[in-house]
């Protein structure tokens, strides 16, 4: 006998959703206005120019470079959305406003454990990209990761910045045999998918005897991983290359290699890891963390659930697809599945390790 999924709900129940429906829409698109107000004060220096320095219309038009009676709008728009404090007593472009000390914390202070800013360049990405998602849809058909543009890299290297400024220490004490392998005097480190390069140079500072490699197969990316290393004073231990994880060759006997939140992003994921176990020493690890999703599909979801199907609709599989064949993954990657490639990959276990962090589960790969 099949079992038919009935759509049927009692009348007063079915007028109950329907109104919440309209209600969580109504707010979405107030949300999604503000977060459009947040890339401006991103993008056009507004908040620096106010941090520390309250400001009428004017003068941050002056401070900022932009036009006042645009500066004037903003600044009212950004003081009824609870961003910036306002002296409610002028009137006008005499009226003054202020930035919060730890609202500029969040916005503007990448390392900070507070850190979001980075939510509404992911908005800017979106804005760009997602006139040409229903055509993917249509042929299923992929988009190059490269044109998701300067705002996709920005906010994925500013969402896991301060994750890596802040918990990486913890991540490996929770992987004490990893750990004894960094310590160890000119341990080599492979770090796949490293983006703008902030998981190598927060792994060159957590392990002062260590050197990183990192790969990215997006030359943007690489680019910037450089010139951020160099920044930190890290040029020196940590280096960065294109290249595509499944297509890695020579240069191998790695103490560790990590893939920090990018499986789920591969084209070839099994092809890949049997690369990077390759790569690795006798006895070395792979480390990936990637989606904390549920161990199996259920709706509703929990916001953890729902913020990766989110960007996995727009972002990564399309992106994912851009290469053919793809395994198209799909941003929840459950751990069913990161054990059967694992194991298609040749590795001999594959645990999950015991770290506490709401977004990522960390699967330690070895043998």
């Amino acid at each position: 006998m099949s079992t038919v999924l009935s759509t049927t709900v009692p009348a007063d129940t079915d007028a109950e959703r329907r109104d919440a429906l309209a209600d969580r829409l109504f707010k979405a698109l107030i949300e999604s206005m503000e977060l459009a107000g947040t890339y401006l004060g991103l993008r056009l220096g507004l908040y620096e120019a106010l941090r520390g320095q309250p400001a009428t219309a004017g003068e941050l038009a002056a401070r900022a470079g932009v036009d006042g009676r645009y500066a004037r709008e903003w600044l009212e728009q950004q003081a009824v959305a609870g961003l910036l404090d306002a002296d409610g007593e002028a009137d006008g472009d005499r009226r003054r406003y202020a930035l919060p000390g730890g609202h500029a914390q969040v916005l503007l202070d990448p390392d900070d454990p507070s850190y979001a800013g980075a939510a509404a360049l992911w908005l800017g990405s979106l804005a760009r990209i997602l006139p040409r998602v229903p055509a993917a849809y249509r042929s299923g058909e992929g988009i190059p990761y490269a044109d998701y543009g300067q705002d996709c890299r920005e906010a994925i290297a500013r969402f896991n910045r301060p994750l890596f400024a802040n918990e990486l220490p913890g991540w490996l004490a929770a992987m004490p045999g990893v750990r004894a392998r960094l310590e160890a005097p000119s341990a080599r480190v492979l770090d796949v998918a490293c983006g703008e390069g902030w998981s190598s140079i927060a792994l060159a500072r957590a392990f002062p005897g260590v050197t990183v490699d990192g790969v990215d197969s997006d030359e943007a990316s690489i680019a910037q991983a450089r010139e951020n290393a160099a920044a930190a004073g890290l040029a020196g231990r940590a280096g960065f290359r294109v290249a595509d994880a499944a297509e890695l060759a020579g240069g191998g006997g790695y103490d560790a290699a990590f893939v920090f939140e990018a499986l789920h992003d591969m084209a070839r994921p099994v092809e890949a890891l049997r690369a990077l176990r390759a790569a690795l020493a006798p006895g070395g690890s792979l480390v990936v963390a990637d989606e904390k999703v549920a161990e199996a599909f259920g709706a509703p979801g929990d916001e953890v659930e729902r913020l990766n199907y989110g960007f996995s609709v727009w972002h990564c599989l399309p992106a994912s697809r851009a290469e053919a064949p793809s395994a198209a993954a799909g941003t929840c990657l459950r751990p069913a599945t990161v054990r059967d490639w694992a194991g298609q990959a040749g590795f001999a276990s594959v645990a999950v390790a015991p770290v506490d962090n709401d977004l990522w589960r960390f699967y330690l790969l070895e043998g």
